[in-house]
């Protein structure tokens, strides 16, 4: 007994206790009430009674030895948790530094707050979406190629069963169609919002980004009054001295359709990996609102015409702050969000 009583002890003065976690597995070999030293105090009745007094006093002594080094380090790290001090003055400004909101909603309060200007108010949709109001609505014929523009993601039913009807929406224009449904012209609205498609990730495109498309459906809408709006838009989001062209182009749902592009502020017009080398840098879609896809919601095309816009977030973000690599926005460095306020 009393060679056991020695080891244990070497072992208690040897034990070295840095953290919490060490702490309890102290307790447990030494204090606890099935603790190695508990177990010796189990066995002195097994001792010979002319040296159960001697080895009774021994197993106390070594029984506070454990007992003082175990409330010694509950007490230091009591300590440690409790040296933050509550002040005593709660409007002192915190130590913590302040986050920022995030460059892309940013960016995004200001593309509405432009065309809250220009009287478009803000509508929202379901991310999850049919067939209907994603495609088909939107003049995309069932099996046409138009549909393998866009790269899509749909829903499984399970055990690996596609669901054709059932997909992640690829732009914001499935809320054009619910708006027009449920809103009779005149229809003025921006939809902002997140759109997945299945591409590739790289520096310049992305799984999973962010759109604002707008509509507005009147009578006698001109496809000048959409040129009108995205210069404006164009001179108030990256300044006056901005440069813009419109190009021809083709979408199912619009006819005319064209592509509105800036000079690349990145490179001032003489090429960078952003436009392609190209000097110019492609903002927007846009068109006159095709007269199937106002038929297809109930809406008279003979009475109503309109027009339909859509960019994406993330490329205006990197033009007006001059960032080259779209997968910044999603990788969360507190070093680069860190740089706008």
């Amino acid at each position: 007994m009393n060679e056991q009583i020695k080891v244990i002890q070497e072992e208690i003065e040897a034990f070295v206790i840095s953290n919490e976690s060490e702490v309890e597995q102290f307790r447990i070999q030494f204090v606890g009430r099935k603790s190695r030293l508990a177990s010796l105090f189990d066995g002195l009745k097994d001792v010979p009674a002319e040296n159960r007094r001697e080895v009774g006093q021994a197993l106390n002594q070594l029984k506070n030895l454990a007992e003082n080094k175990f409330n010694q380090a509950q007490e230091s790290f009591a300590d440690a948790k409790s040296s933050f001090e509550i002040p005593s003055d709660l409007t002192v400004s915190s130590p913590v530094q302040q986050g920022t909101l995030h460059p892309l909603t940013l960016v995004r309060s200001r593309i509405l707050e432009i065309f809250n200007r220009m009287g478009f108010s803000v509508s929202d949709g379901p991310e999850i979406e049919t067939d209907f109001y994603n495609f088909t609505a939107l003049n995309f014929p069932a099996n046409h190629p138009a549909r393998e523009m866009q790269d899509t993601f749909f829903i499984e039913k399970g055990a690996g069963e596609i669901q054709d009807d059932v997909l992640l929406r690829t732009h914001t224009s499935n809320v054009q169609i619910r708006l027009m449904q449920h809103q009779k012209p005149p229809i003025r609205s921006v939809m902002p919002g997140r759109v997945y498609r299945n591409e590739a990730i790289s520096a310049r495109a992305h799984c999973l980004f962010h759109q604002v498309e707008g509509l507005y459906v009147d009578e006698k809408v001109s496809f000048k009054d959409l040129k009108d709006t995205l210069y404006h838009f164009a001179k108030e989001m990256f300044g006056k001295d901005t440069k813009v062209r419109f190009r021809p182009s083709y979408f199912p749902f619009t006819e005319p359709s064209a592509e509105m592009d800036i000079t690349c502020l990145l490179c001032k017009g003489e090429g960078c990996n952003v436009c392609k080398q190209a000097g110019w840098v492609e903002i927007a879609g846009a068109g006159m609102v095709d007269p199937n896809v106002l038929e297809n919601v109930g809406i008279d095309s003979t009475k109503y015409n309109g027009f339909a816009f859509g960019m994406g977030i993330e490329r205006i973000t990197m033009l007006k702050y001059q960032i080259k690599d779209l997968r910044l926005f999603t990788e969360n460095d507190v070093r680069f969000l860190r740089q706008f306020n």
